[in-house]
């Protein structure tokens, strides 16, 4: 800062200036986001209650599904409460360890949802290329194994960028974000935030590129498998246990690839919040509809589950 004269005092509060200043926007904002909001809590519980009580449904691909909607509960959860009570109020603010806290939960579960991606993506590898070996390669204690990985490298990663984010001296609390995201946090600080920069970028690239590294080898041998199968038959079958995981891969890798790989002079704290709103409400109220309705198994649970409760009632 050289020969700024610039002071920092301690924090007890943030204000967060939200998604828009205007009121019918804001009320607009906030039937569109309780909504989506109401249909990522069902749609996640629904399928953690499925796989849960469907003994079909107890396999690797399903365990997986059920950690990446306990993960997009946690993502929901963290922000959307709170975004919903903002939009409603005349005074934006949290406190200082809420905001650390919210920040924590957010990189953790945005880290972990892409491990779990990378981990699924494995799991259709072995199921298409080594079908008669699935169940014995995928057994139970890798498949914890790699859920515990994922969670691990998610919350330690979180770890580390919380730390170095609220470790600088800020000096002043307003945030012009409806989170408290990284980029947003550290633009109050008094010091120079290149480090800071950096370690978010290299941040970005390992919990994005290696996943999505996984992600792009093992799609390379689905395909070339995939490719070796005569009957259209057998190809279409192969695909379709895949379909689903490579949409949402697609829709998560896509954005982020796009959104964090690029110079940061190109972007902008409006493109940083709708990237935010994308993955806090979009990606997991996403999620659980397409591997539901593209998932011949889930919808099968589903009406099982329905059939219960009409002859009950």
């Amino acid at each position: 800062m050289g020969q700024e004269n610039k002071t920092h005092t301690w924090v007890s509060e943030f204000i967060l200036l939200g998604l828009s200043s205007d009121w019918e926007m804001q009320v607009f904002l906030f039937v569109l986001i309780l909504t989506m909001y109401l249909v990522t809590f069902v749609g996640n519980v629904l399928i953690l209650l499925l796989i849960r009580l469907d003994s079909r449904l107890h396999k690797p691909m399903y365990f997986f599904l059920s950690v990446l909607s306990f993960v997009d509960l946690c993502y929901s959860n963290s922000i959307a409460p709170q975004m919903l009570v903002h939009m409603l109020s005349a005074r934006k603010s949290i406190p200082f360890y809420s905001c650390v806290f919210q920040l924590y939960i957010v990189l953790a579960a945005g880290g972990s949802e892409f491990f779990l991606l990378g981990a699924m993506a494995y799991d259709r590898y072995v199921a298409v290329c080594h079908p008669l070996r699935y169940t014995v390669i995928m057994h139970g204690r890798l498949c914890l194994g790699l859920a515990a990985g994922c969670l691990g490298a998610g919350f330690t990663n979180s770890l580390m960028e919380t730390i170095i984010t609220f470790w600088l001296p800020l000096c002043h609390n307003v945030i012009n974000h409806f989170t408290c995201e990284t980029l947003a946090v550290v633009r109050l600080a008094c010091v120079d935030i290149s480090f800071n920069k950096v370690m978010v970028a290299i941040s970005g690239f390992l919990v994005i590129m290696l996943p999505c590294f996984l992600v792009v080898f093992s799609y390379a041998r689905i395909v070339a498998a995939i490719l070796h199968i005569r009957s259209a038959q057998g190809r279409c079958k192969a695909f379709e246990t895949c379909a689903s995981h490579l949409t949402v891969v697609s829709m998560c890798f896509g954005t982020a690839i796009f959104t964090y790989l690029r110079p940061t002079s190109d972007s902008s704290a409006e493109q940083e919040k709708m990237v935010a709103l994308f993955y806090a409400v979009v990606t997991p109220m996403l999620n659980p509809l397409i591997y539901s309705l593209r998932n011949k198994e889930v919808m099968s649970a589903l009406r099982k589950l329905l059939g219960k409760f009409s002859e009950k009632w």
